[in-house]
């Protein structure tokens, strides 16, 4: 993981909290250096942030499923989906079904 991304990721978080860009960023640093748990909680903290913002229900179910936590995973997705349909974004939703689909739960 590149400490210098990383740092600059958090200093812009903690310029603002509210920076979609920023989180979304951090926590998918972490999910590609392994650090499933960490981007977990960005993820949580982005839908609060914006709940409209559908990949990072994608993501943190992937995260979660990974971390074998697979009914988190599905309750995660399963509210994707949902905002999905709500804002009229078929092709997150439609990535959303299918990896609920894979779930087999």
């Amino acid at each position: 993981m590149s400490v210098d991304r990383l740092e600059a990721l958090r200093a812009m978080i903690a310029q603002d909290p509210k920076n979609t860009f920023a989180r979304y960023g951090l926590a998918m640093e972490y999910m590609n250096t392994g650090h499933l748990q960490e981007a977990v909680g960005e993820f949580r903290e982005l839908m609060v942030v914006d709940p409209d913002y559908a990949a990072s229900y994608y993501h943190a179910g992937r995260a979660l499923e990974k971390l074998d936590r697979t009914e988190e995973a599905r309750e995660v997705m399963e509210r994707g989906v949902e905002v999905t349909t709500r804002i009229g974004d078929s092709h997150t939703r439609s990535e959303l079904q299918a990896a609920l689909d894979l779930l087999g739960i």
